[in-house]
């Protein structure tokens, strides 16, 4: 890993490797260090909600509901300040606030008053940070390589958040067992301040802000909401991600407290199959572009949504015991295989063909929707999970997998055969882009400013998530 406090580096051309790229590295290193960060968190959150402070099923789903609600409720907002003002910033600002906010835990913890309230109050406020930052930094990519190397740099980014996650899932587990799941959180604080200090070494300069006169925040988001509905290829992509995001907030809000309980499966073996998830959204990634090649975007997209309720079959007949849970680990490195060669080239697709002023608030709309549905998946996940139990509320959720792939097949996309390559290009009813006027393609100016950011971690898969 390279070391983010190296000096800048001019813009690298098509040719050039990306590893090459300074500024690239220096955003790359402190976004996979808090991508460690979170599967550090992962691994311990439910560890010490569920077996330390003995939350009941419906205590669960309000803590995922909790913690996801604020970027349905402010995702737009974010989208449009990114846009507005400089993107940098606004993930440095996210950054500091979610590691304050998360270090509250362990020091409660050491004085033996933590509740499962302060753990929500803490959900709520990292949830909020976390969307100012990850409203800044998908969006930040497109401004920093250029945009003939989207493709490659979200299937190295994928890639390496994949292997990140893995990492920090292994090390959430050894330091559950060693320090406790409350200071286990310590792992994240820091991982934030490593990437508030990489992104505030970026010296590339970002595109202008947009920043009209007259304009209110409201019509601003407006005119990302009136942009995204009018490209058929952004909405359709946009309704994928929140259909699937609903079935897997489902799936999600129960799963830890599955395996946990009435799988039996220990902390260890949770953190191994979360590594091993981690490491097939890995493969997935880094082979997303010779498959979209090879087979097209399209019908690359299409298998993979077809093959991810598939992979739910072992979670649902498995019953306690080590070869179970190595069936659910097989499976989950399949989901996330599926997940992160889908997510990899419908995140390079929506890049590719959004304009440099509309880039944040192209991609806090999908946030807006996808994480809508979240919240709204993991109560009802609380109430079917309390009625008709777990093991049909994730059953439920298994056949609501399906629901994304009969949108992506009713459009047009399923038929693309190419990467677009032009912003605005529009598409055949055969679903082959159309040749539309050339435009500038985006590259880092050489000269570097000190201007003073978002992520949905760079759509970086998470049990199953493909958004």
């Amino acid at each position: 890993m390279t070391s983010c406090a190296e000096p800048s580096a001019p813009p690298a051309p098509s040719g050039e490797s990306l590893w090459r790229h300074r500024d690239f590295r220096r955003y790359l290193t402190g976004q996979t260090a808090s991508v460690a960060g979170s599967s550090i968190t992962q691994m311990a959150l439910p560890v010490l909600a569920v077996l330390h402070l003995d939350a009941t099923t419906a205590q669960v789903a309000w803590l995922a509901f909790l913690g996801q609600l604020p970027p349905a409720l402010l995702a737009l907002h974010a989208g449009a300040l990114a846009d507005r003002y400089s993107k940098r910033r606004q993930m440095i600002t996210g950054d500091l606030v979610s590691a304050a906010v998360l270090a509250t835990v362990p020091v409660a913890a050491a004085l033996g008053t933590l509740t499962l309230t302060q753990l929500m109050i803490v959900a709520v406020v990292q949830g909020a940070a976390s969307v100012l930052h990850d409203a800044a930094a998908i969006s930040l990519l497109p401004s920093l390589v250029d945009r003939s190397l989207i493709q490659r740099s979200n299937s190295r980014v994928g890639a390496l958040y994949a292997i990140a996650a893995t990492a920090g899932s292994h090390l959430g587990a050894a330091l559950t067992a060693v320090l406790g799941p409350a200071r286990a959180l310590l792992g994240d604080v820091v991982s934030f301040l490593i990437s508030a200090g990489c992104t505030a070494r970026i010296q590339a300069r970002e595109p202008a802000p947009h920043r009209p006169e007259a304009s209110r925040l409201r019509e601003e988001i407006g005119e990302g909401l009136r942009y995204v509905h009018g490209d058929e290829r952004l909405r359709t992509l946009t309704l994928v991600n929140a259909s699937t995001s609903f079935a897997l907030g489902l799936l999600n809000t129960l799963w830890a407290l599955y395996l946990l309980r009435p799988l039996a499966m220990g902390a260890t073996a949770f953190g191994v199959v979360l590594g091993l998830g981690a490491l097939g959204a890995a493969a997935g990634a880094l082979t997303a572009p010779a498959l979209a090649r090879r087979w097209g975007p399209g019908p690359m997209m299409l298998t993979a949504l077809a093959i991810t309720p598939l992979t739910q079959l072992p979670l649902l007949i498995a019953s306690p015991g080590l070869r179970w849970q190595i069936a659910i680990g097989a499976a989950l490195f399949l989901q996330l295989a599926c997940a992160g060669a889908a997510g990899t080239t419908q995140r390079s697709i929506r890049q590719i063909i959004t304009t440099a002023g509309m880039q944040a608030r192209m991609q806090a709309v999908s946030t807006w929707l996808t994480a809508g549905a979240r919240p709204v998946a993991a109560l009802l996940a609380g109430g079917l999970g309390t009625w008709i139990g777990v093991r049909l509320t994730l059953t439920a959720g298994t056949f609501l997998l399906f629901v994304p792939l009969v949108v992506l097949a009713r459009s047009p996309l399923r038929a693309l055969r190419h990467m677009p390559d032009q912003p605005f290009a529009a598409l055949r009813t055969s679903g082959d882009p159309m040749p539309s006027p050339p435009v500038p393609r985006m590259a880092i100016p050489a000269v570097p400013t000190p201007a003073r950011t978002e992520d949905d971690r760079h759509d970086c898969p998470s049990t199953g998530d493909a958004t």
